[in-house]
C-alpha cells in the first residue's frame, strides 16, 4: 500500500467517523464529511467506497447526493431547521457549561455555512 492511499484511507476513516457523530451532535455537519468520506475512498480503496454505499443508513444517502449533484432548497432549509432546533434544544435543557453551548453554537454556524452556501442546489 502506498503512502498517499494509506493517508487517504485514513483520512476518509476519519472523515466517516465525524460524520457519524454529527448525526447525533447537533451543529456538527454530517453531510459534507460522508461526501468527503466517499470521495476519499473512491479515491483509495473500492472496497471501502462499496462498504460506505452499500451501508443502509448512509450508503443511499451518498448515493441520492451525488446522482442529484446537491440537495434540494426545500431539504436544505428542513435540515438546518431541525440543526437549530436541537442545538436550542440542546443548550437549554442538556448542556450547563457556557463554553461547550458556545463550541455547539460555533459548529452549528459552520452547519449552516456549509450548508447553506457550499453544498449545491440540485433540481
Amino acid at each position: 500500500m502506498t503512502l498517499l492511499r494509506f493517508v487517504l484511507i485514513f483520512l476518509g476513516t476519519l472523515s466517516l467517523f465525524i460524520g457519524v457523530i454529527g448525526v447525533f451532535i447537533p451543529g456538527l455537519p454530517t453531510t459534507p464529511f460522508l461526501l468527503l468520506t466517499a470521495i476519499l475512498y473512491t479515491k483509495s480503496s473500492n472496497r471501502l467506497y462499496n462498504m460506505v454505499i452499500e451501508n443502509k443508513y448512509i450508503g443511499a444517502y451518498i448515493i441520492r447526493y451525488r446522482a442529484n449533484r446537491g440537495m434540494k432548497k426545500k431539504e436544505k432549509i428542513f435540515s438546518i431547521s431541525l440543526m437549530w432546533l436541537m442545538i436550542a434544544l440542546s443548550c437549554t435543557l442538556f448542556i450547563d457549561a457556557t463554553m461547550i453551548r458556545l463550541v455547539v453554537i460555533l459548529l452549528g454556524l459552520i452547519g449552516t455555512i456549509v450548508m447553506g452556501l457550499i453544498v449545491p442546489l440540485s433540481k
